[in-house]
């Protein structure tokens, strides 16, 4: 994780616990440096690191204050992200993406998120919301085959 702020917001996400922290990273980041998973940044810097939309959007790495990731309170979200939180998206055909897990995470460990990722979809469910709210779900690795699940615990 690293945390784009000065001064004392550097230090505050440093003593919150991100691997990185400190405004010399946007040189390291316009060098090509992307040994990082997530960027949170405090609004004041946004417009400097606005510059590196091209390297950053497509890999996702952009703060988003819809994410929670442009914040002055870079404290809570340091704690919130090294806690698991994840962002996920819904596309214009419906169907919700979200990471479950990486390589290193057990069997049950991946049967714990997505059973907490399955019950945030069902209380994300609107009142208005009329039958089936998910139709069907589907785990797949990044690059292999997808494998149907069982939707009878979720309607």
């Amino acid at each position: 994780m690293l945390v784009i702020a000065q001064g004392d917001k550097a230090k505050e996400a440093e003593a919150a616990g991100a691997d990185f922290a400190g405004m010399e990273f946007i040189q390291k980041l316009k060098d090509g440096w992307l040994e990082c998973d997530v960027i949170v940044a405090t609004p004041d810097v946004m417009g400097q690191l606005g510059q590196l939309g091209r390297i950053l959007g497509p890999r996702g790495l952009m703060p988003n204050p819809k994410a929670g990731t442009v914040t002055m309170d870079v404290t809570k979200a340091v704690r919130e992200i090294k806690a698991g939180k994840i962002e996920f998206r819904v596309d214009k055909t419906g169907n919700v993406h979200a990471p479950i897990g990486k390589i290193n995470f057990s069997a049950q460990q991946l049967a714990e998120n997505l059973q907490a990722f399955m019950d945030t979809i069902v209380r994300a469910k609107p009142a208005a919301a009329k039958g089936h709210y998910i139709q069907s779900a589907t785990v797949s690795s990044t690059m292999g085959p997808g494998v149907r699940l069982e939707m009878a615990g979720y309607r």
